[in-house]
């Protein structure tokens, strides 16, 4: 199963009218990273950056000003997806941005079905939170330290590594691919263990007098006495 977690950057905080301008991608295949991808910078088409947002995440007006417009990218956005989920945190804000570039070049909406929202999925798990990306790295032990603004790839990352601990984490992970169950088998070397004989027994614990006291109690049981019976009599 494909999924791509990703996560955008934006000029703001409305998907009518604010733009994307960072998308980051990774793809999971059966829940583990295959090393494929997707980081792209992205024109506003005359959408300033609002103040707020540049203070989250540092991208300027200028930076952006020879990136491609989102027409432009669409198609290999399209094409990275094609056929997987969309993985993200709080996905309602990625998704109603990514919706909505659609829209305005005339693509189709990403069906609700094909969404998996990590927010929704970790407040599930986690229901006294907290459950932002940064508290869900603490959680997990993941080390967000270089995480000094926000970064859609850097972001996606971070999130791949949560979403997989989420799951059942990176050992759960392994042995889904039949290619890498085949690796396993391959470099796991099967060690077996010789279980021979004692060089002298070891010593007798039981002494005359826990002997003679045995012998006393089943005398005075009688025939009765479960040590005077064979295996398999009742």
């Amino acid at each position: 199963m494909r999924e791509i977690v990703f996560d955008t950057e934006t000029t703001g905080l409305d998907n009518k009218a604010d733009r994307i301008i960072e998308i980051g991608c990774i793809e999971l295949d059966n829940q583990f990273p295959t090393g494929r991808s997707l980081h792209l910078f992205i024109n506003p088409a005359g959408r300033k950056v609002h103040p707020d947002a540049l203070a989250v995440h540092g991208i300027t007006d200028a930076f952006l000003a020879d990136k491609p417009a989102f027409s432009e990218v669409a198609e290999e956005i399209v094409a990275f997806f094609d056929g997987a989920r969309y993985v993200a945190h709080n996905a309602n804000f990625d998704m109603g941005f990514l919706n909505s570039e659609f829209q305005r070049i005339d693509l189709p909406a990403v069906e609700p079905d094909r969404v998996v929202d990590t927010l929704a999925l970790a407040r599930r798990r986690h229901p006294m939170g907290p459950n932002s990306l940064d508290a869900l790295c603490r959680r997990y032990g993941i080390d967000n330290s270089h995480r000094t603004k926000h970064g859609a790839l850097l972001d996606a990352e971070l999130l791949t590594d949560v979403y997989i601990e989420m799951l059942g984490g990176r050992q759960a992970a392994l042995g889904l691919s039949d290619v890498e169950d085949a690796n396993v088998v391959e470099t796991t070397e099967h060690v077996v263990v010789e279980i021979g004989h004692r060089p002298s027994p070891l010593p007798e614990r039981l002494t005359v007098v826990d002997l003679e006291a045995h012998s006393k109690l089943v005398a005075r049981i009688g025939e009765n006495a479960l040590w005077l019976k064979t295996p398999g009599e009742t």
